[in-house]
C-alpha cells in the first residue's frame, strides 16, 4: 500500500475535533445569514439594481422574485416520461503512438404509468480523424484548438443535449415528461476559449439542441433541466454581501479599503447551507438568473436555477428561459425532478443509471488502447509511443 494510513491518523483526529469546535460558531453565523436573508425579502427590486450598478468580480445571482420565497411541490401527473443521458470519455494521450479520443454517452429512458418501461443504452464513439481533433476558425491556419482536456470535456457535453434532444424527440405528442443533465447548463470553460470555439461548441451546438427541445414544447410538455448535487456555488449568498455593504455600488477590485466589513457576517457561507435552513423537504426556492459571462450568447436559453431540498441535501436545478418563463413546465420540472430524487433515495434513477452506462473504467481504457495497438500491429503501422509509454510497460524493479 503506497500510502501508509497509520502515520496520518493523528492529524485526521484534529482535523474532526477543530470541526466540532467550530461547529456552534458556524450554526450561529448560519442563523445570522438566514435572518439577513428574511430582511431582504421586501428589498428585491432595489437590491438588484444595486448588483446591477455594481463592479464584480465574484458571481452574484440576479433576482427575479423576493430572495426568502419558497414553493412546495405539485403532485406528479399519474403518467409521465424521463429522459436522462450522461457521458464518459477517453482523453487524447499525447504517449500513444496514434492521437484520438472516445466518448460514450449512456441514455435512459424511464416511462411510469399503466405502461411502465426501461429503455438503457450507451453509444461510444471514436474520433480520430484530422478535422476532428481540432476545432479550427474558418479562413485561418494557426490558431487550431485541439480537443482534449476541457475542450473535451465540453464537447462531451454537447453530445450528452444532443442525444437528449434525440430522445425528447421519440415521446409522443400530448404528454409529459422531463429531461435531465447531469451538471451545469451553463458552459462555464468556454469563457476561456477565442469566440470561434463557442461558435461551433455552443451556437452550433449545444444551444441548437436546447432549441430542438424547446420546439418539442410546442405539442408536448417536456422541460429540460439540469441537476447539480450538493453544490457548491454561493451566488445568492453573494447577493446578500452586496445588500450588506454600506456603499451605493459595489467595486470589489476595492473591498480592502472597507473598514467596517459588514460582509464578513455571511464570509464562506454556501448557498446550499441557506437553502438547508430556510426550505422544507420538498419545497424549492424562489428563480434565480446566473451572471456568468457567457449567459450573453444563450439568447432564449439563458440559465436560471432554483434550490431543491430533499431529504438529504440541496440540489441545484438549472433550467433555461422558457422554461423558467412558463408557470406549468416549471412546476413540472420541480415535481419531476423530486420524484425521480425520493425513487433514487437522494439523487435522480434516470442519472444514476445513464452514469453507469456510461462509465469508462480504468481497465476500459487499458483495453482499449491495446485494442489500438493490436491493430495498429496487424497493419504493420508504429506503435512506439513515447518512451514513457514503453516504461510503462516493463517494470525495472
Amino acid at each position: 500500500m503506497a500510502l501508509d494510513l497509520s502515520k496520518v491518523v493523528n492529524q485526521i483526529t484534529g482535523m474532526v475535533a477543530g470541526l466540532q469546535f467550530h461547529r456552534d460558531e458556524r450554526d450561529k453565523q448560519l442563523q445570522r445569514t438566514l435572518d439577513i436573508l428574511h430582511s431582504q425579502s421586501n428589498n428585491t427590486v432595489q437590491l438588484q439594481k444595486k448588483i446591477e450598478a455594481s463592479k464584480l468580480t465574484w458571481l452574484v445571482a440576479h433576482l427575479t422574485e423576493p430572495v426568502d420565497r419558497r414553493y412546495q411541490p405539485q403532485p406528479a401527473p399519474k403518467e409521465f416520461t424521463i429522459i436522462g443521458t450522461d457521458g464518459s470519455h477517453i482523453d487524447v494521450d499525447r504517449h500513444q503512438p496514434t492521437h484520438c479520443y472516445l466518448i460514450n454517452t449512456g441514455s435512459v429512458v424511464l416511462k411510469y404509468g399503466p405502461h411502465p418501461e426501461a429503455i438503457l443504452d450507451s453509444v461510444p464513439h471514436l474520433y480520430a480523424g484530422p478535422e476532428e481533433l481540432v476545432i479550427a476558425p474558418p479562413g485561418i491556419q494557426g490558431r487550431d484548438q485541439p480537443i482534449e482536456g476541457d475542450l473535451l470535456g465540453i464537447k462531451r457535453g454537447v453530445e450528452e443535449c444532443r442525444r437528449l434532444a434525440e430522445l425528447a424527440a421519440e415521446i409522443p405528442v400530448g404528454e409529459k415528461g422531463l429531461g435531465l443533465i447531469d451538471g451545469s447548463l451553463i458552459m462555464w470553460n468556454l469563457e476561456g476559449y477565442p469566440d470561434f470555439v463557442s461558435d461551433i461548441m455552443l451556437e452550433k451546438g449545444f444551444l441548437t439542441y436546447l432549441e430542438q427541445i424547446r420546439k418539442l414544447n410546442k405539442d408536448r410538455e417536456i422541460p429540460i433541466a439540469s441537476y447539480i448535487s450538493y453544490p457548491r456555488s454561493s451566488d445568492v449568498v453573494n447577493a446578500l454581501k452586496v445588500a450588506l455593504c454600506p456603499r451605493d455600488a459595489v467595486d470589489s477590485d476595492k473591498c480592502f479599503e472597507c473598514k467596517t466589513r459588514e460582509c464578513d457576517f455571511v464570509a464562506g457561507v454556501r448557498d446550499r447551507e441557506l437553502f438547508t435552513g430556510l426550505l422544507s423537504p420538498g419545497e424549492r426556492s424562489g428563480l434565480f438568473i446566473s451572471p456568468s459571462k457567457i449567459q450573453k450568447r444563450y439568447g432564449k436559453h439563458k440559465v436560471y436555477f432554483f434550490y431543491l431540498r430533499l431529504d438529504g441535501e440541496i440540489a441545484r436545478i438549472e433550467i433555461p428561459q422558457w422554461v423558467a418563463q412558463d408557470e406549468t413546465r416549471l412546476n413540472l420540472t420541480h415535481a419531476l425532478a423530486l420524484d425521480q430524487s425520493r425513487r433514487g433515495q437522494g439523487y435522480p434513477v434516470v442519472l444514476g443509471e445513464a452514469h453507469e452506462k456510461a462509465v469508462i473504467t480504468g481497465a476500459d481504457r487499458e483495453n482499449f488502447w491495446q485494442m489500438v495497438e493490436s491493430l495498429l500491429i496487424a497493419e504493420h503501422l508504429p506503435t512506439s509511443g513515447s518512451a514513457k509509454n514503453r516504461s510503462k510497460k516493463t517494470r525495472w524493479v
